[in-house]
């Protein structure tokens, strides 16, 4: 893997990202007493933070990598909404004016975190049915950034965005790029077949394959196989966690890749740093082992720091130098 010709290729990128886009909060505080009213502990807040989170954070991830990123996700017209649309701004992502509703609710996560630990997380959103894309949206929203972009990514958190007609409606959209991506959140109805790459984790490939999750290794040759017939996506990374990444073609396994990770805070949002990295570097024309490579080290970085995170390009070029010097 040639790490600075990707670095240099995937800045030339111009990605569409299409996904359930949410606000992640976080309350950071300190607790050393159970509270009397009940067995759970008493925090005390230090601090409060937001970050863009969901498929906004994979934009993000493309936006540090040096790419331009596209985005579309349904944003209300409130106080979490107006504060989403300003980080987005700041990390130089791009929101879709079509995203932005009056009348549907911006998804908010918090979680609430103490001494590195997170003891809870509250969510507020609405029905999923309530943020599933209309043809109007397609066609008047999707289909000019898709003749754009070099290629699209399909980030699905269950929400509602990416309902059962959502993927056939993007792979219908005349003149779309070549390349669409997809990070799935299996559930029944939803047809995910045609993609050029799906990256599931463990438990999700299981769940796309129909096959159990039991004790033991993972069922790599039975997994690839199934998920294959069902949904014949041209090319699959499969996460594991501290296994590493295994990469499929035509329903066989090709390769497991290694973790690059050597210290793991969090892994939070880890899963949108692989599936950026390996979607641009997959556009700039890269083969799936050196794609799937920059991103283990993309991912390497990203769980070495707390919460939803990204790697830029130097971060990356200095892990990398690390890693190989302590290898």
């Amino acid at each position: 893997m040639n790490l600075d010709a990707i670095l240099t290729a995937v800045a030339k990128k111009r990605i569409l990202v299409i996904g359930d886009v949410m606000l992640d909060k976080y309350v950071w505080g300190d607790a050393s007493r159970l509270s009397p009213e009940a067995p759970v502990p008493v925090v005390r807040v230090d601090r409060e933070t937001a970050v863009a989170g969901g498929a906004a954070n994979v934009a993000f991830n493309l936006a540090a990598l040096g790419a331009r990123a596209d985005l579309f996700g349904w944003v209300g017209e409130d106080e979490d909404g107006l504060r989403l649309r300003s980080l987005l701004g700041g990390g130089h992502v791009s929101l879709l004016p079509g995203a932005v509703s009056p009348s549907i609710p911006t998804i908010v996560k918090t979680r609430v975190v103490c001494r590195r630990q997170q003891v809870c997380r509250l969510d507020r959103e609405a029905e999923p049915s309530v943020y599933a894309l209309t043809e109007a949206d397609l066609r008047e929203s999707l289909a000019p950034a898709a003749r754009r972009a070099d290629a699209i990514l399909l980030s699905d958190y269950g929400k509602g965005l990416l309902s059962p007609g959502t993927v056939r409606g993007v792979l219908a959209l005349p003149d779309r790029p070549e390349i669409v991506t997809l990070d799935p959140k299996p559930r029944a109805g939803v047809d995910y077949s045609g993609v050029a790459l799906m990256t599931p984790n463990r438990s999700e490939a299981l769940r796309l394959a129909g096959i159990d999750d039991a004790p033991g290794p993972f069922p790599a040759e039975a997994v690839c196989a199934a998920i294959h017939e069902r949904f014949a996506p041209r090319r699959l990374v499969i996460t594991l966690g501290a296994e590493g990444m295994l990469l499929s073609e035509g329903g066989r396994p090709l390769e497991l890749i290694p973790t690059f990770a050597r210290e793991v805070f969090d892994v939070s949002g880890a899963g949108d740093t692989v599936i950026a990295a390996l979607t641009l570097a997959l556009a700039a024309g890269f083969p799936l082992p050196d794609a799937a490579r920059f991103a283990n080290v993309a991912a390497g970085v990203v769980v070495g720091k707390l919460g939803t995170a990204t790697a830029s390009p130097e971060e990356i070029r200095k892990y990398a130098e690390s890693v190989r010097a302590g290898a």
